[in-house]
């Protein structure tokens, strides 16, 4: 069995990707190890662990309990269940800063995402991270990362090549046909806070999606098609592609995973079950 290092943001991190990583991870017997940014627990995205705030009458009182949209996006409850379970765990209540953690006697290190831009910036921007990165691809150690996770990697510039430690690799993320449509949809019934989904938006001139998640992972790699989505046509694609249906422990079915090698990524929280599975593959 492995030692897999999970660095997160101090708060706003994506609960599925995290939680439901560690439970799949820990019941296969391998050894989970958190970083944060202060060393203190992390704390989740608010919004996608409840739900509230993403409904138009969210702010009315009275009426902030009230979700409709917000249960559509927010984490299923095989996620809040694995959220529930992490946060009473040893290892996530413990955890190491990213500035001490220390890829001696680890033999993965698992990126995962979120999209709150209050405090996925830091986690995203972080030299130090970067560095690690770096570190575990020189070591050839297994990396996997998830949604915005995949964005951290690309950012890891390797200063021997100058280039990305993703370039020459073949990689998912989460896509700008999925950020796109639950961005939109929250500019409207999250009006007060209309970018609430994207951690990064546009600057005057550039193109619409330039800052996605899609678009500058793909700037960091060899050839844009070693970007990868779920292909037209191919098995449960509309399944895979709906942005809707979520993978579980039995049914891989909604996940698209992406295999490199020692590069495992995947695109958003509906693929987390058959992402972690994938590593705890290679592990054992």
């Amino acid at each position: 069995m492995g030692t897999v290092l999970i660095p997160i943001p101090d708060r706003d991190f994506d609960p599925t990707e995290v939680a439901v990583s560690w439970r799949v991870l820990t019941r296969d017997g391998h050894r989970v190890v958190f970083a944060t940014g202060t060393g203190s627990p992390g704390v989740a995205d608010d919004i996608m662990v409840t739900g509230r705030g993403l409904d138009a009458w969210s702010a009315l009182p009275g009426l902030g309990s009230v979700r409709l949209v917000g249960l559509a996006l927010r984490a299923d409850k095989n996620g809040r269940a694995a959220y529930r379970q992490m946060l009473q765990s040893a290892e996530f209540r413990h955890p190491t800063t990213w500035a001490r953690a220390s890829l001696d006697g680890v033999d993965a290190l698992l990126l995962p995402g979120g999209h709150r831009a209050r405090g996925m910036r830091g986690y995203l921007d972080s030299d130090v991270l970067q560095r690690l990165v770096v570190d575990a691809f020189h070591r050839g150690l297994t990396v996997a990362a998830i949604c915005h996770g995949v964005l951290l990697a690309a950012r890891s510039v390797d200063p021997g090549t100058g280039r990305s430690v993703l370039h020459g690799r073949k990689t998912t993320a989460l896509t700008w046909a999925m950020e796109r449509t639950a961005w939109r949809l929250t500019r409207i019934t999250r009006f007060w806070d209309r970018d609430y989904y994207r951690t990064y938006t546009e600057e005057p001139g550039q193109p619409g999606g330039y800052m996605s998640v899609q678009a500058e992972v793909t700037r960091a790699l060899a050839d844009p098609a070693d970007f990868r989505d779920v292909a037209r046509g191919s098995p449960h694609w509309r399944l895979k592609a709906s942005g809707m249906a979520r993978d579980t422990a039995t049914d891989s079915r909604p996940a698209f995973v992406v295999d490199d090698g020692g590069y495992v990524s995947a695109r958003w929280p509906g693929d987390t079950h058959t992402f972690a599975a994938s590593l705890s593959r290679k592990l054992k």
